[in-house]
């Protein structure tokens, strides 16, 4: 009992419902476990007695973190503040977005009253006037609501208690996107131009973008996560295992397009390099060669080399020192660790002991002797932030309503810059992972150290404000990789399978309002991959603050009367509807039952095969059925290319705020981009766009492809009928 309640008091869970009518008991050791990641030592009754009974004695005026919603109530930390206390809120710096330059915002200077007379809060002091009770849903008449921002707060209470806490001030609701826009969804690295040097970079998303807003009238291009990858031979090449969130992988620099590239004096070695270039892209595109990461970085490290030797131009250099003030000490932190990793390898554990710490004595030496290498990754960083501007600029100027929609994965590698440079966020010995469901009855391991939620709080959420910062800089719209992790994650104990793991809490009011804020500040929108299992009530919690969906066609079912398809008109508005995602079979594969064939070769299915296929049809022939009676499906069965017509055909019908069109699936593409569950099984994150024969195809291609321009067809907005003169309309 008392281990229960210490878990409580942390937010772990000591027991799970994987369904309704079903709940779990977490093992005491994995509780134990969490709890030691936590800071909090409950390894015998007599230490869970003392931590019970610290906990529970702790008295705090304020939690570390207090949220203030505009135009709500205020939370209970600060309505409940005993009457007559003196708050202060100390504005965040006016050098922050949202603030006048050269305008330091000034205090403001409250004082806490009761609805009834309050004792008078000073000697010689009259006490406060009683206050009216506020309106429903408003703030109380002393409260003066400060801008919209992330400020200090400091409370003192007539019997001179004392408390400082940050304060998020956010708005209510994040931007939402125009109305009905559709859009293509894309692994980067898949999409090769005829001018890529072997996997598709962020010139080819510009080239993209601009080429979709003005010709298919598309509103978005989604991207899988581009953030920094850990460097080794090979590279996990997963872009949802990275070494850091916060900042993005060079790998993706369309070289030729930096301005120094113009005056590299070795032309001779440059043209070696394209070449060498040139050929890797023919292997991938005609060879049947998988794309290969390394061998691109390598060619590309090399071209940045001698780039890095063409002095900046004095308007250059002056924009890449506004860089390197605007990002401050985490490019720094991040560019060293890129620069010990070329030293010492990239796993910091293994690093000497001196160099393990990023503010040791020992890594000061390090970063002096190594400023050379710190500047050329301080440089790549700014280059390729240059060409997620350009990318979303060139979105901007083809009419696109939202533009490049970025990726946040849900975690970074253990051995990465982030779990470096920021140790003492991260519950080290912990990983992410999913517990057992009806798809997995193993649960999964994700590899991937959480954050922890006490220190998040304590430091005001400072890590998690960085990287949305970061990242919405350039996005038009983020997509948050299983956002359920806002409110709790599956925590799973080093060396112990994931049904051994248990959720920890998030302070989900927190996480939601920097969230908010942000993105609020960089005017942009949020999609939350919410697919799996769900806890009650998040969905609901993430629609009222304008957080989208994900909803996919197949999953689209009525789970709790029978499992029928939903019809267009039951489907969510606040939700990005899509046929696929990266994980799932492409929508030629699911109508022709080829991703369970593809399962069976790789020893995947946990039933025969004929059991399989038949489930499969039953299902795809439900979802076939509907489309021919909503008249979707003029062509009638057997024409692959109008059913995948059909399936888009119904996603544009439903009220989602925005449809996703899977870039493979408009020229016929069979192959997943990633198969869950496999290894080296299967060459997951590492194939080009193909046609239905599995021949690559180039952005050129894909663009003038008329399977594609058919299928756009049926999603470009009916235009209003114009009656001739004289007609009148009905």
């Amino acid at each position: 009992m008392g281990l229960s309640r210490l878990a409580a008091l942390h937010g772990v869970a000591t027991s799970y419902s994987p369904s309704p009518d079903v709940t779990v008991s977490v093992p005491d050791d994995t509780v134990i476990a969490v709890l030691a990641a936590l800071g909090v030592d409950a390894g015998t009754p007599a230490d869970v007695r003392k931590c019970l009974a610290a906990a529970e004695s702790r008295s705090r005026l304020l939690p570390p973190t207090v949220v203030v919603w505009a135009d709500e109530p205020l939370p209970p930390a600060l309505a409940g503040l005993p009457p007559g206390s003196t708050v202060t809120v100390e504005p965040e710096p006016s050098d922050l977005p949202g603030h006048p330059a050269g305008r330091p915002p000034a205090p403001l200077s409250m004082r806490a009253r009761a609805a009834a007379p309050a004792e008078p809060v000073a000697s010689g002091e009259p006490a406060p006037a009683p206050e009216a009770a506020p309106a429903p849903g408003a703030a109380p008449a002393w409260w003066i609501p400060p801008p919209h921002g992330v400020h200090r707060i400091h409370v003192r209470t007539p019997d001179n208690r004392r408390a400082t806490a940050t304060l998020v001030a956010a708005p209510p609701r994040l931007p939402q996107p125009p109305e009905g826009t559709h859009g293509f969804l894309v692994q980067l690295y898949s999409l090769l131009s005829a001018r890529s040097w072997g996997m598709g970079d962020l010139g080819d998303l510009a080239d993209l973008a601009a080429w979709a807003g003005r010709s298919v009238g598309s509103g978005f291009v989604q991207v899988n996560p581009l953030h920094a990858a850990v460097p080794g031979k090979p590279t996990d090449p997963s872009p949802y295992r990275p070494s850091s969130r916060r900042f993005p992988d060079p790998v993706h620099l369309h070289v030729e397009s930096i301005p120094e590239y113009g005056h590299v004096r070795d032309r001779a070695a440059l043209d070696d390099l394209r070449q060498d270039a040139a050929a890797l892209s023919e292997a991938v595109l005609n060879k049947g060669a998988l794309i290969d990461r390394d061998a691109v970085w390598e060619l590309k490290r090399q071209a940045l080399e001698l780039v890095a030797q063409v002095p900046l131009t004095p308007g250059r250099r002056a924009d890449y020192c506004d860089f390197l003030a605007e990002q401050g000490q985490a490019l720094e932190d991040h560019a060293l660790w890129c620069a010990l990793a070329e030293v010492h390898g990239p796993d910091w554990h293994t690093w000497p002991q001196a160099l393990r710490a990023p503010r040791s004595p020992g890594t000061a030496r390090a970063r002096s002797e190594l400023l050379d290498r710190v500047d050329f990754h301080c440089r790549l960083a700014w280059l390729t932030a240059g060409q997620l501007a350009a990318a979303q600029r060139a979105a901007e100027d083809a009419g696109m309503g939202v533009g490049i929609v970025h990726d946040l994965a849900v975690g970074v590698h253990p051995a990465g810059a982030d779990t470096w440079s920021q140790q003492e966020a991260f519950a080290h010995g912990m990983s992410v992972g999913a517990p057992p469901d009806a798809f997995n009855a193993r649960g999964q391991d994700w590899g991937l150290p959480p954050w922890r939620p006490d220190v998040l709080a304590a430091t005001g959420y400072a890590a998690y404000r960085g990287l949305l910062r970061g990242l919405l800089a350039h996005a038009g719209a983020l997509r948050i990789d299983h956002v359920m992790g806002l409110f709790r994650l599956w925590w799973v104990p080093e060396g112990r399978p994931p049904t051994d793991g248990t959720y920890v809490a998030y302070d989900a009011e927190a996480m939601l309002a920097v969230l908010v804020l942000e993105a609020h500040r960089a005017g942009t929108s949020v999609v939350g991959e919410d697919l799996g299992t769900v806890a009650p009530g998040v969905r609901e919690a993430l629609a009222r603050r304008g957080v989208l969906g994900t909803s996919v066609l197949w999953f689209e079912r009525d789970w709790e009367g029978g499992g029928r398809p939903l019809a267009p008109e039951e489907w969510r508005r606040d939700c990005l509807a899509t046929a696929t995602t990266h994980d799932l079979p492409s929508t030629a594969a699911r109508l022709t039952g080829d991703h369970v064939t593809l399962r069976h070769r790789l020893g995947l299915l946990t039933r025969s095969l004929e059991e399989e296929l038949t489930a499969d049809l039953t299902d795809t022939a439900e979802w076939l059925a509907l489309l021919a009676r909503l008249r979707m499906l003029p062509e009638g069965d057997g024409d692959e290319e109008a059913a995948v017509r059909a399936v888009h055909r119904f996603l544009r019908r439903t009220p989602a705020q925005m449809t996703g069109v899977w870039l493979p699936d408009t020229v016929g593409d069979r192959r997943p981009q990633n198969l869950p569950g496999t290894w080296d099984q299967y060459p997951n994150w590492r194939l080009p766009i193909a046609d239905p024969e599995g021949h690559p195809v180039t952005l050129e291609e894909i663009t003038a492809s008329p399977r594609l321009h058919g299928l756009m067809e049926v999603l470009r907005p009916r235009k209003p009928h114009t009656a001739p003169p004289g007609e009148r309309r009905p």
